[in-house]
């Protein structure tokens, strides 16, 4: 049922992301829409440090240590990176936008920390309601501003993520709170060094494979302008909505894994959930490409009109990483971490390497070339040892009848097999 109702909440936010992604790239042009594609990667840049404390380790420790103590580090970490590092930043990079990016940074920051041990707490139904909002509120305030006060300005994107952020912030804080003690809340070094020790290699492998998904941004707007990257960005946009099985399939074993001992069960749920991703993924990227390059320019402007050979060049790619998420999840929700950094080591090195040479004399056609090789590379080392640990055979990817028969059951509400 949590796949199912995570799945459904995904596929609503795949719907309300899209639809900011072409009002945006309507309302602003590629200029604008390479304005807050850089704006958001340096948001995630950021919040690959923020969530050291509040990411992934703040799931892992919810069922192993006090929730106040959890808390504790996940908001004070998160409001001295959310505010020092864009403040860093602006003196690489153009200022105008660093306000935005300390408000956005520290309130995604708080808000990761509570949905984190939503997930820890095997809350699933309340990680899936504040996603979906998160997109579904941003909506609104948008067209507030727009429509209701006439902020026209790229700005106005920003603004409006920044209320949403926060009602769900302070909405979030209260579920939360209200359970705490508060004269349980302690400082313990030991702790501090558990959370940090987990999420230090948990973001690492996480913030290097992010560059290999967004470093083509930063080479392209070198080389070919801000605009270029506006039109890429709908093709990574594509990759990352069709990435929505695999994250939602991600999401609901890694809360499994850290909260059960039965490794027998967890790598049972994992090779299933890596089915069902590798198969869906596979007819979602069938569906998106035969559709005619006249609808993309119709639906994003004539701008985009590369948008179909853009998301034809990034297709291998897209089905690696969609399987492999499946992989790094389990891997992480095991603490067997190194593999993760070797892994995105690996795609990094050879994007930085063919990235130099590629770009600049292919443009928007040598990123998807360089980014789709690339997520093949770092996935075909979690595949490897994904290999070496299990008996996963290449059959894997596909259901046999009986697992077909049992899951149909299982949708039906029926739990005995005829």
């Amino acid at each position: 049922m949590n796949i199912v109702q995570t799945f459904i909440s995904r596929f609503l936010i795949l719907i309300l992301n899209f639809g900011l992604v072409i009002y945006s790239t309507n309302m602003w042009g590629s200029d604008g829409k390479g304005i807050i594609s850089i704006v958001i990667a340096n948001i995630t840049i950021i919040s690959f440090i923020t969530n050291i404390f509040s990411g992934s380790s703040v799931t892992y420790f919810a069922s192993k240590q006090k929730t106040e103590q959890i808390l504790l580090y996940g908001y004070i970490w998160s409001l001295i990176v959310g505010v020092l590092v864009p403040l860093a930043l602006s003196l690489f990079q153009d200022s105008e936008y660093t306000f935005y990016l300390v408000g956005l940074s520290v309130l995604s920051a708080f808000l990761t920390t509570n949905i984190n041990l939503f997930v820890g707490q095997r809350n699933i139904k309340m990680f899936n309601l504040y996603t979906i909002l998160q997109q579904a509120l941003h909506v609104i305030f948008l067209a507030l501003l727009i429509y209701g006060f006439n902020y026209l300005s790229v700005t106005t994107y920003f603004i409006a993520q920044m209320w949403c952020l926060g009602v769900l912030f302070l909405v979030s804080s209260y579920q939360v709170l209200k359970k705490c003690q508060f004269s349980k809340i302690r400082f313990s070094g030991k702790i501090q060094k558990l959370i940090f020790s987990y999420g230090w290699k948990t973001q690492l492998s996480s913030f290097i494979q992010f560059l290999n998904y967004r470093l083509s941004f930063y080479f392209l707007e070198f080389y070919k302008g801000i605009a270029s990257v506006g039109i890429f960005s709908i093709g990574v946009a594509f990759s990352e909505a069709i990435w929505t099985v695999s994250r939602s399939l991600s999401v609901v074993l890694y809360s499994d894994v850290v909260n059960s001992n039965n490794e027998n069960e967890i790598l049972i749920k994992a090779k299933t959930s890596l089915k069902i991703s590798f198969l869906i993924t596979l007819g979602f990227i069938i569906f998106v490409v035969l559709l005619p390059s006249q609808f993309y320019t119709f639906i994003f402007g004539k701008d985009f009109s590369q948008t179909k050979k853009i998301i034809l060049l990034l297709s291998p790619g897209i089905l690696s990483i969609a399987v492999s998420n499946i992989i790094g999840f389990y891997f992480a929700g095991i603490n067997k971490l190194r593999i993760l950094n070797v892994k995105s080591i690996i795609g990094l090195i050879f994007t930085l390497i063919a990235s130099v040479f590629v770009i600049p004399k292919w443009g928007i056609v040598g990123a998807c070339i360089v980014t789709s090789i690339s997520y093949c590379l770092s996935s075909s080392v979690l595949f490897w040892k994904f290999y070496q640990i299990t008996d996963f055979k290449v059959k894997d990817f596909f259901f046999s009848r009986l697992e077909i028969k049992i899951m149909t059951q299982k949708l039906y509400g029926k739990n005995n097999l005829k």
